[in-house]
This record gives C-alpha cells, structure tokens and sequence, in this order.
C-alpha cells in the first residue's frame, strides 16, 4: 500500500524555503516547482549560454547583462508557467505516479480554476520580460509557443518526449543572440540543437526514476525506449551535444571558445560514466548536476568575452 502524504511536504520537497512560505501560498508555489529550482537553471542557461556565445564575437556590455537578467526573470515566470500547464494537462496520470502522485493539482489541494488563474499571472509576468526584447528576439520567443503548448502531450504519444523536450527548453539559445545581436547566424542554430542534444541526454537520466509507474500507466519515455542501452544512448546523445557545441565554437572565431567546449563535454563524460538502466531516484543528482555543466560553458565564455 501506498503512503499518502501531505500536499504541504512532498517527498522531494522536504525542509526547503517553501515549506516555510504562507500556507495558503504553498501550493502554487509547489506547482511551479519552485522548491525544485534545478528547472529555473536549465532553462535559464540556454538564455545565458546563447548571450556568453554572441558576446565571443561583441564582447561584454551593459546590454548583455542586462539581457541576462531579462532571461532570469523569463526562465523563472515561463518554468512555472510551464510546469503548471503540464500538471493541469497530467493531473490524472501524476496521481497514478508515486513521485508526483502529492503535486497540487493530482493531490486536490489545487482547483483546476485556481491553476489557470495562477498559470495566467505567470504569463503576464512572461510577456514583460517579452515586450522589454527587441523585436527580432520577440518574434523568436513567439515560436516556442507551440512548442510548449505540446509537450505535455508528447509522452502520450511518442517515446521521445525528451527530444520534444529538448527543442522546448533550448529555445532561448536563439532569443538570446537575437537579442544580443540582432541577427542569427548559422553558429547559433548549431548550437541550439546542440544544447537539444544535451537536454535529451539530461532528461533521459531524470525519466529512470518513473520508469516502472510509466510502464504501468503507459507513459512513453526514451528510458523506456532505450531500456538495457539507455548509457549508450545517453553517451551518444551527450558526444552528438558536446561536438556540436564545440562546431559552434570553432564557428565562431575565437579559438579559446573551445576551451568552454572541452569543459562542457567533460562534465558530460563525467556524467555518462555513473548512468545505469536501473539506478532509479540515484538518478536525480546526475541530472541537477547539469545546472554545473551549463555554467561550466557560460562562465567560460563569458571570461573569453570580457577579456577580448
């Protein structure tokens, strides 16, 4: 038998900055996971990453970190957003799942009315963060719309919502040098499937805690698809990831844009090397350790830039 617990202490939520928020509050901020804030990072670090790569050629300015802190906020408004879209979508099959069978929505401490509304607010605080870009960047940033819009549905449908995922969460890598340049190059779009390429990998690792309540329920996932072989497929897709980032630094120009590359890909190497078909929840720390992967390629970059 299943232990039920409370909707105020989930499992992976246990004496953390929320639990100590407003009652009331708890809740909503559950469902945008922000007591899980490794999401925040890795949606963050594609922005940052697109930003620290338009600077090896422009250099640093005050644009630039500003647009680092637009990002911020962006990466902050649209993962909650994102998450509570996903769990209104997922409620059903969540409460099926033992690890998120005590989210909001699935556990009933949420309405359905009350999560759009909260889902509508984080929207707005989104399209501030939009309307503050350049036009070129605002048009780009309107494509993830569909994106976003069908992921939830892609574990239903395919046994690669990772690399739905992938095209999803990168999507930033090409707001920022539009941004930060007003134009994208052949480089940026290099490296936007690159850092696809990564999340594949990275959300591939965090799928082999729910392999076991997925296959019950019928959820599609690539730890599922690639079974007994999911290090190699983690490897591939990681060594695709690292050369691709590397191709977009040697594109680039400066050749020390590689010494980010080389950073990046032995994180990953690191990574690959601890991945097993069953490790289950000791999956989870390998996959938050990619928050230090992305800014081993951020903070690379950004010396090399400050110092041209």
């Amino acid at each position: 038998m299943t232990t039920q617990r409370t909707p105020s202490a989930p499992m992976d939520a246990v004496q953390n900055w929320v639990d100590r928020a407003p009652a009331g509050l708890q809740p909503y901020l559950r469902i945008s996971r922000y007591d899980r804030p490794v999401g925040f990072w890795l949606l963050g670090l594609p922005c940052w990453i697109g930003l620290a790569f338009a600077a090896l050629d422009n250099g640093l300015t005050f644009d630039t970190l500003r647009y680092a802190a637009l990002f911020a906020i962006g990466a902050i408004a649209m993962r909650g957003a994102g998450c509570t879209y996903n769990d209104m979508l997922d409620k059903d099959i969540d409460a099926q799942v033992a690890r998120t069978a005590d989210r909001p929505l699935a556990s009933g401490a949420v309405s359905l009315k009350q999560a759009a509304l909260w889902l509508g607010l984080q929207c707005l605080a989104g399209l501030g963060v939009l309307l503050a870009l350049p036009p070129l960047a605002q048009i780009i940033a309107l494509g993830a719309i569909p994106l976003v819009a069908a992921y939830p549905l892609m574990k239903r449908i395919t046994w690669w919502p990772q690399a739905w995922l992938g095209l999803t969460f990168n999507w930033g890598a090409l707001v920022a040098p539009a941004a930060a340049r007003g134009r994208l190059d052949a480089a940026d779009i290099i490296l936007y499937l690159a850092l696809a390429l990564w999340t594949l990998g990275y959300d591939t690792a965090y799928a082999l805690q729910d392999k076991e309540d997925d296959a019950l329920i019928g959820v599609k996932s690539t730890a599922r698809r690639f079974g007994g072989r999911v290090q190699l497929a983690i490897g591939l897709s990681y060594a695709l990831s690292a050369a691709g980032v590397a191709l977009a630094a040697w594109l680039a120009g400066p050749s020390f844009g590689l010494l980010g590359a080389a950073l990046f890909a032995m994180h990953l190497a690191w990574q690959t090397s601890r991945i097993s078909p069953d490790m289950g929840a000791a999956a989870l720390p390998i996959f938050k350790s990619n928050r230090e992967a992305g800014l081993l390629l951020v903070l690379a970059w950004g010396f090399i830039a400050a110092a041209n």
